[in-house]
């Protein structure tokens, strides 16, 4: 595969995660950060142009940087995370998933967590540096 048909793949894959990103603000339970984070990898891998345009945006551009910048997860957004999981794991046992499914889900969804609570909600404050 050519490096400009490489390119032009991540750049697919960043619109796609950018487009579902968007949707994301406007949905409550589709979280925006994640896919803002994938789409910035992506542009970053198929179109400096795209990446820095994004990092830089009034509106999309600050989780990212949080995330770049002091590994923040924004409070809402573990709120949302950790409810998330909690349905997941719900909806796997009323609908009868088998064992090993809900078994994996008890081991994984609480190390998930853990990972997500551990992180900042915001930036580090001055004091903290």
């Amino acid at each position: 595969m050519t490096q400009s048909a490489k390119r032009f793949l991540w750049m697919i894959c960043g619109f796609v995660a950018l487009a579902l990103g968007v949707a994301g603000i406007i949905l409550p339970l589709l979280p925006h950060t994640v896919f803002l984070l994938i789409a910035a990898f992506c542009f970053s891998r198929g179109s400096e142009r795209l990446h820095s345009w994004l990092i830089n945006h009034k509106h999309l551009g600050p989780p990212i940087r949080d995330w770049n910048e002091h590994g923040a997860i924004p409070l809402k957004a573990k709120i949302i995370a950790s409810i998330m999981m909690a349905a997941t794991l719900g909806t796997a046992y009323l609908f009868h998933a088998p064992n090993p499914v809900i078994i994996a889900q008890i081991i994984i969804l609480p190390l998930v967590g853990l990972f997500i609570w551990s992180r900042p909600s915001g930036p580090k404050s001055s004091a903290e540096t």
